[in-house]
């Protein structure tokens, strides 16, 4: 199902429920490392209202180091081949590598998560030999530098031409524009002042395009709402960012973030 039909149908943003088969995320590095951990939280996502699960082999913390492709896809492919058939909504591999991505598309997956914005050329290829939905995501520096290098000053503008220079080429090398989906990256590389800037200006990245925001469990949180449990500043961020144009929104704890919405169900 595309998930431009799905936000048609559901009439708010969508939800992107994270599930990392990880053991070192920084939110829940190792609590569903095992196959069967891991689909269970799947099927709680589905069942707290996920429109889409998002499913990750490789932590992308602030310091963290890359991990093999066949490590990855180890953890991550017998997952999505279970899930993909039955739980009745896309299936999204969160990760940079060209080889995983192929491998998850070819199990199921009909979405392709890619932090690194689509600048390894192989990763378009994949996405446009499949003709599957794509997140293109800003992330200024990488995942090992996420907490010591930061954009300086006015990043929105930087981030947007970033964007639109990779749909662009994206376009140009064959993919759909319908396939497009854009995200400026709360959180990598960002200040809380600029990560808080994306969230109040989320649908001025689109350019007609779907816009994805990712604020969960954040630090910038705990900045801009001080003294809340960090799964309520992720919906409180979530709703901001939905009220701003923000299409798709990515989180860990869908059951808090629908009632922000004015919804605490599935469709």
């Amino acid at each position: 199902m595309r998930l431009s039909d799905l936000r048609e149908r559901a009439g708010r943003p969508l939800i992107m429920g994270i599930l990392n088969v990880t053991p070192d995320s920084f939110s829940d590095g190792g609590a569903h490392l095992s196959k069967k951990s891991a689909l269970e939280h799947a099927f709680r996502l589905v069942e707290d209202g996920a429109d889409i699960l998002d499913i990750g082999g490789e932590s992308t913390r602030p310091g963290s180091d890359p991990v093999p492709a066949e490590e990855e896809i180890r953890r991550v492919i017998e997952v999505i081949r279970e899930l993909a058939p039955s739980v009745g909504i896309p299936v999204s591999i969160d990760t940079s590598k060209p080889a995983v991505a192929e491998e998850a598309v070819k199990a199921g997956a009909s979405v392709i998560n890619d932090i690194c914005g689509l600048r390894d050329e192989r990763m378009v290829d994949v996405a446009v030999s499949y003709d599957v939905q794509t997140v293109i995501m800003h992330m200024h520096g990488t995942p090992k530098t996420l907490g010591t290098d930061m954009m300086t000053g006015d990043a929105l503008p930087e981030i947007k031409r970033f964007l639109s220079e990779r749909a662009e080429h994206a376009v140009a090398k064959g993919m759909k524009e319908r396939n497009i989906i854009l995200d400026p990256g709360v959180g990598f590389g960002k200040t809380a002042e600029q990560d808080m800037a994306i969230i109040e200006n989320s649908g001025w990245f689109g350019n007609g395009y779907p816009v994805l925001i990712g604020p969960s469990r954040k630090r910038f949180l705990s900045k801009y709402y001080p003294g809340m449990d960090r799964d309520d500043a992720t919906a409180a961020a979530a709703k901001a960012a939905a009220d701003s144009g923000a299409g798709i929104l990515r989180v860990h704890n869908v059951r808090r973030v629908l009632p922000y919405l004015g919804q605490d169900r599935r469709l």
